[in-house]
């Protein structure tokens, strides 16, 4: 992923662009995952009928039940998200790996660094972005209403003015601690995994830096953090769309207790299939971003 020509400012433009594409391509998957995971187990004597069953049945019921349109329900705010969030924690990564090593570093960064510098950059990109993730997430979440029942939201930018309102402006970065947790460790996996994968796909023979490549690391940065993150991701999702619980250990042990661990883990297919694809789509248009904008500014 390194370039030395590159400024931020140059790379937060080609990561906002690659992360906003990715995200309108995949958001259907990413609607179906945060529906699995705030469908919560039945306690008691209640009989359990799930009314989302698996990645395709979730995206089936939606589109039959509210229209194909909303699966792209928080899409506005997916992006502001993307913009924000996506721009800041790859825009940021080359800098503060570099700045962790030193400027005079010579050879290939440790892993280890890459995974610090990642960590660090997700962070501080989502403590900026929390408020357009918990918009996203809210309008996600919310099913279509029965004819005279009123909507709680009417759009991207009443959701945030009603949450302010009704909540408080803190109330923007409710779910922040698991938020952090989850988007610094996703972003290690995603980030340091890409860039660890690439560089040792590009020492095997016959490998380039390629479409093929980026598609192979695309994957592998998909597959780790979807590992990593799934446990963290339901909590945040979960205290982000149900305002029930008082913080996020108490989140955690609820589920944990009423459902199970493997609750950590619902949405994983989708999940999976959601990160994986979104992975290969935005490093293959982050790596084209950057080679387009090569040519416009640096041609020889």
């Amino acid at each position: 992923m390194a370039d030395l020509r590159f400024s931020f400012a140059e790379t937060f433009l080609c990561s906002a662009f690659a992360a906003c594409f990715a995200e309108f391509c995949t958001i259907p998957l990413d609607t179906a995952k945060v529906r699995l995971q705030l469908q919560k187990k039945a306690v008691g004597d209640e009989v359990n009928f799930p009314k989302y069953r698996g990645l395709w049945g979730t995206m089936a019921t939606i589109a039959r039940e509210e229209h194909l349109s909303a699966l792209w329900k928080g899409i506005v705010a997916g992006l502001h998200r993307q913009c924000i969030y996506g721009g800041l924690r790859i825009g940021l990564y080359e800098p503060v790996k570099t700045f962790l090593v030193g400027a005079d570093y010579v050879g290939d960064i440790p892993l280890y660094q890459k995974i610090i510098a990642a960590l660090l950059t997700g962070a501080i990109a989502i403590t900026v972005a929390n408020p357009t993730d918990l918009v996203k997430v809210r309008l996600q979440a919310e099913r279509k209403f029965p004819a005279g029942v009123a909507r709680r939201y009417y759009g991207t930018l009443d959701a945030y003015y009603t949450i302010v309102r009704e909540e408080g402006l803190v109330a923007l970065w409710t779910g922040l601690g698991p938020n952090i947790a989850r988007n610094a460790i996703v972003n290690a996996a995603e980030l340091a995994s890409y860039d660890q994968v690439k560089q040792t796909i590009l020492k095997i023979p016959g490998f380039s830096d390629n479409i093929l490549t980026h598609l192979l690391a695309g994957l592998g940065a998909g597959f780790f953090a979807v590992c990593i993150g799934s446990p963290i991701d339901v909590v945040k999702s979960r205290m982000m769309g149900d305002s029930a619980y008082k913080n996020t250990l108490d989140c955690f042990v609820r589920t944990l207790k009423n459902e199970g661990f493997l609750a950590f883990y619902k949405g994983f297919v989708p999940n999976f299939s959601r990160l994986a694809s979104w992975n290969v789509v935005m490093f293959l248009t982050l790596e084209q971003a950057k080679k387009a904008f090569r040519g416009e500014i640096y041609y020889d």
